[in-house]
C-alpha cells in the first residue's frame, strides 16, 4: 500500500488498485462518501444498453444481509442520506451523515456494492419501473429534443447512447447479465473512494480496507475510443407547445489545457443571467424563456450546446441572433469589463459549489478519475484569471465554423424555412 504525505487531501492506492482519496474538512460535523465506478453508459453495446442505470437501481433493492427496506431504515435512523447516479462515464453511490455515523453509512454503502442480491422478482418489478421513467423522460420535450442532439452529434459512438437505456434492451435484461457486469465492471481496479468532512484519513482507509481488501483487483476498463464529433441538421417535427433547438460547437475534452479559457467563453456566451445570449434573446428581443449555453466535457470529447425554447416561427430569428454572438466574438476581443465578470461568475460559483462536503468529495472523484491529480482552489482562481481576450476570441474562431456547426430542432418545424444557409456565422 503507498499513501502520500499527510495534507488536507490524501490519497492512498491499496494493492488490489482501488483508490481512496479524503479532502479533512475540520469545521463541519458532516461526512460524504461514495464509491465511483469509472464506467457508465458510454462503453455499453448491444444487449447492455441501459444495464449500468439499470444496475444501479437494483443494487438498492436488497444485499444479502439487508432487505430494501432495511436499507432505508439505517439511512433514516441516523438522518443520513443515500443517492446514486449514472452518467455517461461514471456511476456513483454516495451518502452523507454526521461524522459519528460514518462507520454505519460505510457499512451499508459498501454493502450495497459488494453484496446485492439481484433477487429475480424484483428484477421484473423494476423493469416496469424503469420503463415509466423512461416514458416520463419522453414525454419530455427538452429531454426529447437533447437525446437527438447527442444521438446524432456522438453518431457510432457509446456517447450517443441515452444513458437509460431503451424498451427493449431493457426488458430484455436478465439476472444472469446483472450478475456478469457487475463482477466484471465493479472491481478494484476501476473504483474509486472518495470522502470529505471531518474525517481522519487513515480510518478512511482502514474502513475501504477492511470491506475490499479480499477482493481481486480484476481486469481493468477497456479503453475509451475517441469520438468525432458530428455537425448533423436535424428536423424533427412533433406536436409541442414550444419549439425546442440546440446549437452545437466542438469543444474540448474535459481535461484538455484550454478548458479554463472554455469555461471563461461559455459564461460569457450563455452562462447566466448576464450573458449575451440571454441578455439579446430573452431581455432585448423577449424570444424566448430559456436560452442558454452549456459545455458537454468528457474524457475524450467536448461540445459547446446552445439550447432555446421558444415559438417556432420565431426559431429563424433565434438562430440569426446566436449567429450574430458567434461572429462578433470571432471578430472582436471580449471587452474588459465583460471578461472581468465573466470570472467572477466563475470564480463565486466555483466556490459557492465547494462549500458542502458532498461537492467536495465528489470534486475529489472527478479529478482522481479524470485528470489523476488534484487542484486546489488557489490553482484554480488562478488558471480563472490567467484567461485572455485573446484566448476566449481564438477559442471562438476555432469552434464557432459554419461547417462545424450542428443543430437539432424538436416542434411544429413542418414548412419553415430552416437549413444550413442559417448556420453562417
Amino acid at each position: 500500500m503507498n499513501s502520500n504525505p499527510p495534507r488536507e487531501i490524501q490519497s492512498t492506492t491499496l494493492p488490489n488498485g482501488l483508490k481512496i482519496v479524503t479532502e479533512r474538512m475540520p469545521h463541519v460535523r458532516s461526512v460524504s462518501i461514495g464509491t465511483w465506478i469509472a464506467s457508465g453508459s458510454c462503453l455499453e453495446r448491444g444487449a447492455e444498453r441501459g444495464i449500468a442505470h439499470f444496475l444501479e437501481h437494483m443494487l438498492f433493492k436488497g444485499t444479502t444481509s439487508r432487505s430494501a427496506e432495511d436499507i432505508a431504515r439505517a439511512v433514516d435512523s441516523v438522518g443520513g442520506q443515500l443517492d446514486a447516479f449514472t452518467s455517461k462515464e461514471l456511476v456513483s453511490y454516495n451518502t452523507k451523515v454526521l461524522d459519528e455515523h460514518l462507520p454505519i453509512a460505510w457499512d451499508i454503502l459498501s454493502d450495497l456494492i459488494l453484496n446485492p442480491v439481484f433477487d429475480a422478482p424484483e428484477l421484473e418489478k423494476e423493469k416496469g419501473v424503469i420503463i415509466e421513467e423512461l416514458k416520463m423522460e419522453l414525454d419530455n420535450p427538452e429531454y426529447l429534443v437533447h437525446e437527438l442532439f447527442t444521438k446524432h452529434i456522438w453518431k457510432g459512438h457509446g456517447l450517443a447512447q441515452p444513458i437509460i437505456g431503451v424498451k427493449p434492451t431493457i426488458l430484455a435484461f436478465t439476472r444472469e447479465m446483472l450478475i456478469d457486469y457487475h463482477q466484471r465492471i465493479y472491481t478494484p481496479a476501476n473504483i474509486v473512494v472518495t470522502a470529505a468532512g471531518n474525517l481522519e484519513h487513515d480510518r478512511i482507509v482502514a474502513m475501504v480496507e477492511t470491506s475490499f481488501a479480499s477482493r481481486p483487483a480484476g481486469k481493468k476498463l477497456p479503453k475509451h475510443t475517441k469520438p468525432k464529433l458530428q455537425a448533423p441538421f436535424i428536423l424533427k417535427n412533433k406536436r409541442t407547445q414550444q419549439a425546442h433547438v440546440y446549437i452545437g460547437a466542438p469543444s474540448h475534452p474535459i481535461a484538455h489545457v484550454s478548458r479554463y479559457a472554455s469555461y471563461v467563453l461559455n459564461t460569457i456566451l450563455g452562462g447566466g443571467m448576464s450573458s449575451r445570449l440571454f441578455q439579446n434573446i430573452r431581455e432585448r428581443q423577449g424570444l424566448a424563456y430559456a436560452v442558454m449555453s452549456d459545455l458537454m466535457l468528457y474524457r475524450d470529447a467536448g461540445c459547446m450546446a446552445i439550447y432555446a425554447g421558444c415559438a417556432a416561427d420565431a426559431l429563424p430569428k433565434v438562430i440569426s441572433s446566436v449567429m450574430d454572438e458567434f461572429r462578433d466574438l470571432k471578430a472582436n476581443p471580449v471587452p474588459t469589463e465583460e471578461l472581468r465578470r465573466a470570472k467572477e461568475h466563475l470564480k463565486g460559483s466555483l466556490m459557492l459549489s465547494l462549500e458542502s462536503t458532498n461537492s467536495r468529495m465528489t470534486n475529489l472523484a472527478r479529478q482522481q478519475i479524470f485528470f489523476g491529480r488534484f487542484f486546489s482552489m488557489d490553482e484554480m482562481i488562478t488558471s480563472i484569471e490567467a484567461v485572455s481576450a485573446e484566448q476566449v476570441q481564438a477559442l471562438a474562431a476555432e469552434a464557432f465554423r459554419p461547417d462545424a456547426l450542428s443543430f437539432t430542432a424538436l416542434g411544429k418545424v413542418d414548412g419553415l424555412a430552416l437549413d444550413r444557409a442559417l448556420l453562417n456565422c
